[in-house]
């Protein structure tokens, strides 16, 4: 359509539009600065501080696949119950399989994540939340649990990809909640008290993954 002849408001000029097009691509850019920002503080948050927030990871690059609530118990962490463990688990199977089972309310038990041999991550409860991985109420209570896709016995399981991609979540856990790095405080779910589970079993590199963890906060 042709201008409205009868219209006489003064007409910004071309350099006007340009100086105000480069202002608001500045406050633009200066929000996006702010959500990044926001963003980066969101995983430094121990899990009390976090919003509960429909399919929110609690580590960066994580795909949620919600367990089945029969198989936590929601709760308020580290409010109601300190975290000063990790505890590291082996499916005994497939990826695909451990989240079908955690999915299933009859199985009574999910661990908080679970990572694949190609490396990627799957988180299931939230860190907030008492995930029954552990066999034992009380490290339940105080630990985050970490599943890792393959089987104890094939030393084949543990791929360079898991022991990095596991380090990492493992180091973040470690720096949100001031757990130390050491192996009173990350645990093989065989030396939980009470629990008559073999894994990670004798192919897990525990000196190899340590040093990687520790790498990884510092």
């Amino acid at each position: 359509m042709g201008e409205n002849q009868g219209d006489t408001r003064r007409r910004p000029s071309r350099r006007a539009l340009i100086v105000g097009g480069a202002a608001t691509a500045v406050v633009a850019g200066t929000a996006a600065l702010e959500r990044e920002r926001l963003a980066r503080l969101w995983w430094k948050l121990p899990g009390a501080q976090r919003p509960r927030v429909a399919g929110a990871v609690d580590f960066r690059g994580a795909r949620w696949l919600a367990a089945s609530p029969a198989n936590y118990r929601r709760a308020d962490r580290p409010d109601d119950y300190a975290i000063d463990m990790v505890v590291i688990h082996v499916t005994q199977g497939s990826r695909s399989s451990a989240v079908k089972a955690f999915q299933n309310p009859a199985h009574q038990a999910a661990a908080h994540y679970i990572v694949g041999a190609d490396g990627r991550i799957t988180q299931m409860i939230r860190e907030l939340d008492v995930a029954f991985h552990a066999g034992n109420r009380e490290v339940n209570e105080r630990s985050v649990g970490i599943e890792h896709e393959g089987f104890v016995e094939r030393a084949s399981s543990f791929t360079d990809a898991m022991y990095a991609a596991s380090a990492r979540l493992t180091a973040g856990v470690c720096t949100r909640y001031g757990i130390p790095v050491d192996r009173e405080h990350i645990v093989g779910h065989s030396e939980v008290p009470g629990a008559d589970h073999t894994d990670p079993g004798p192919y897990w590199d525990w000196d190899r993954y340590m040093r990687l963890v520790r790498q990884a906060v510092a």
